[in-house]
């Protein structure tokens, strides 16, 4: 299993200092007590947003306190596109608060550099950039603010792989180099009321607290509206089973609304074999997912790593964030997007370890998977992800809302009926 080309361009170490003789930037408020942040900008490529610490020191050692921005992720096409011929970054820096304000951008510009990046041979070892201070502006006899920053790039060899079809249709997983497509993985989705009675072990659920907790497999189901009973398992192409995602918490609305709530999420396990039986499963995963409120709808989600020594509250929270209902986007493990700082010193993610495409509301919906290399020791790693991916997926779905019909694929009634 070869892994395709990828190179990651890193902007980190951020921090700004400001001149004492540069004026206030609006009434009544000094840029030393004004919310400061930079966008990043590649041609042809999206433009990113950073904040950026202030840093008092006099001297020109690196600051004590900086950020990093997202990064730019290069594919074998960016890179044989953009080799040979540098590209240059441009990174303007504004005081004042991110976003916008009735139509008017709400940060003024202080003033930008730019960094040249040579991205000839940046396959085989990592190359820096600029590691510094660059001064804001082109005026010798005025003070000018100053900003701290760390530009290089370093090889990201990543895993790819394509959904041959929507995952609630059962589809063929391929490994894709270039344009080379190998079957490595298939899918069987159930929507079967009964499906995780059958798959997963009969006393193993979920509590309230978000830890493990013994139950009676006939306890009684919760009444009312509800998605539930939905499982991908994940077949190597042995047929063995490798990995499942199963929905161990319904989706429901919450009360008089159409709509899964924040408050009430309904929730999947990602699982891996353990042991020799094939009936036997362990939990590696926990996803959440709901309908974020506001005025653009979003799929809002929270991933956790599961913990081996399970109990309440043993989860590693290492992905959440919000994907656009009606656009779609991406569903990301990284390392750079764990805002908490906290969080961060918990989490094992170091890094990039998988992102994958997840289309809008009502979309044909074929996810394409990146993992990266050092997360993938053995196929049965991959299928992980491949599991993560077509619950989320399908999680676009579940949280589609109460008002609207599901396709026939999704429904239990079709799938009763069929048994």
């Amino acid at each position: 299993m070869d892994p395709c080309p990828f190179v990651r361009l890193i902007i980190e170490s951020l921090a700004l200092k400001l001149p004492l003789a540069t004026k206030p930037a609006g009434s009544g408020v000094h840029p030393s007590t004004t919310p400061c942040f930079c966008k990043l900008r590649i041609k042809n490529f999206a433009s990113q947003t950073a904040l950026l610490p202030l840093c008092s020191s006099a001297n020109d050692s690196p600051p004590e306190t900086s950020t990093s921005a997202t990064g730019f992720h290069l594919d074998a096409t960016a890179i044989r596109r953009l080799s040979g011929k540098p590209i240059t970054l441009r990174v303007e820096v504004y005081t004042g608060r991110m976003g916008h304000t009735c139509g008017v951008n709400g940060g003024k510009l202080l003033g930008q550099v730019q960094v040249s990046v040579d991205l000839e041979n940046v396959q085989s070892s990592p190359r820096v950039f600029q590691n510094g201070w660059l001064k804001l502006g082109n005026q010798p006899d005025k003070p000018a603010a100053r900003l701290h920053l760390v530009v290089r790039v370093e090889p990201d060899p990543r895993f790819v792989f394509q959904f041959g079809g929507e995952p609630e249709c059962s589809p063929v997983v391929f490994q894709t180099q270039g344009n080379i497509l190998q079957p490595v993985f298939s899918c069987k989705f159930s929507a079967d009321r009964n499906s995780r009675s059958r798959s997963l072990p009969s006393d193993f659920t979920v509590n309230s607290n978000r830890g493990w907790r013994r139950t009676f497999s006939g306890e009684k189901e919760q009444a009312g509206r509800e998605r539930k009973g939905w499982m991908v398992m994940i077949y190597d192409l042995s047929g063995s089973p490798v990995a499942a995602a199963s929905m161990i918490t319904p989706f429901v609305p919450s009360p008089g609304t159409d709509r899964v709530s924040r408050s009430n999420p309904g929730a999947w396990l990602i699982l891996r074999p353990h042991g020799i039986s094939v009936s036997s499963w362990k939990p590696w995963g926990r996803l959440e997912a709901w309908r974020e409120r506001g005025p653009i709808d979003g799929l809002g989600y929270k991933f956790e790593l599961v913990t081996d020594n399970g109990g309440p509250s043993r989860g590693i929270p290492i992905a959440e964030s919000t994907i656009s209902l009606k656009k779609g986007g991406q569903f990301c493990i990284d390392s750079r997007l764990i805002k908490d700082s906290a969080l961060n010193s918990r989490s094992p993610v170091k890094g990039f370890v998988m992102c994958s495409t997840v289309e809008g509301e009502g979309k044909i919906s074929k996810p394409v998977v990146q993992v990266g290399v050092q997360h993938v020791t053995c196929m049965a790693d991959a299928a992980l992800f491949i599991a993560l991916s077509a619950a989320i997926d399908l999680s676009m779905d579940a949280c589609r809302l109460f008002s609207h019909k599901l396709r026939k694929e999704l429904c239990h009634d079709v799938h009763d009926s069929l048994s």
